[in-house]
C-alpha cells in the first residue's frame, strides 16, 4: 500500500495566471523547499513569453513581512512571473482594529461652521448642516442629514468606492480620494435635495439623485441605513 506523501504547495492555473495554494501546517522552512522545487521543475518559460501573475494564498498561516519578502523573491527569480497578492486568512489584532475603524459609521449631531473641521476614520453621519468654509472630512462615505454648503472630502486614504451623499446639495467643493470637483455658482446657491457624489467609470465625480446611485454602485447596502 502506498504511502500518500503531503504536499505543502498546490499549484493551479487559472484565466488569469497561477494560483499557489500554501499548507498552513507545515514548517516554513518546508514551505519554500517545495516551492522552490516545483517551481523549478514545472515552470520553464522562454524569452518571449509574457508574464504571468501569481496569487498566493497562506490560509490560516500568518506571514511576517520578511517572510513575504522571501517567497516574493524565490517566485521572482523564475523571470516570467509576478507576484500579484498574498491572501491570508488571518490578520493582526492592529490590523483587525484598522479595518473596524475604517469600516465604522460615526455619528456626529452638530452644525459646521466656517473655519471648522471635522475628520473620522472611517464612514460619517453628520447631523446637521455644514456652513460655507466649514469642512468635514473621512476615510469612507460622508451621509449629511441637512444641507451641505461647505467643502467636503470622502475617501480620504484613496478609496475611489467612497462617495458624499446630502439632503441639500450646496457645496463649494467636493473631493473624493484624488479627485476634486467644485460646484458651478449657480449649484451653490440653488442646491438640489437628496443627491450624492461619487466617481463614474469615466474617472470625474458626477452627482445624480440618490435613487440613481444603486445603478453605479448595486452592490453597496448601507445607503439605505444612512439615509
Amino acid at each position: 500500500m502506498n504511502k500518500r506523501i503531503q504536499q505543502n504547495v498546490m499549484i493551479k492555473g487559472t484565466k488569469d495566471g497561477l494560483t499557489l495554494h500554501l499548507d498552513d501546517s507545515c514548517s516554513f522552512s518546508e514551505l519554500l523547499k517545495e516551492l522552490e522545487s516545483k517551481l523549478s521543475a514545472n515552470y520553464q518559460f522562454q524569452e518571449n513569453d509574457s508574464g504571468i501573475a501569481v496569487k498566493v494564498h497562506t490560509g490560516n498561516r500568518y506571514l511576517l513581512e520578511d517572510q513575504k519578502n522571501r517567497i516574493r523573491e524565490l517566485i521572482s527569480q523564475k523571470k516570467k512571473l509576478v507576484i500579484d497578492e498574498i491572501i491570508s486568512n488571518v490578520i493582526t489584532k492592529e490590523e483587525a482594529k484598522q479595518w473596524k475603524d475604517e469600516h465604522q459609521m460615526t455619528t456626529i449631531a452638530k452644525v459646521i461652521r466656517s473655519g471648522q473641521i471635522l475628520e473620522v476614520v472611517g464612514d460619517l453621519l453628520l447631523i446637521g448642516d455644514v456652513n460655507p468654509g466649514g469642512t468635514i472630512i473621512a476615510g469612507g462615505n460622508i451621509f449629511v442629514m441637512g444641507t451641505l454648503r461647505g467643502i467636503a472630502q470622502a475617501g480620504h486614504n484613496g478609496n475611489q468606492e467612497s462617495f458624499v451623499s446630502a439632503s441639500v446639495m450646496k457645496p463649494s467643493h467636493i473631493r473624493i480620494a484624488d479627485k476634486i470637483m467644485k460646484a458651478p455658482d449657480k449649484y451653490i446657491e440653488d442646491g438640489h435635495m437628496m443627491e450624492c457624489a461619487f466617481i463614474n467609470e469615466n474617472g470625474r465625480i458626477i452627482v445624480e439623485k440618490i435613487q440613481a446611485f444603486k445603478n453605479h454602485r448595486p452592490n453597496f447596502n448601507r445607503l439605505e441605513g444612512g439615509l
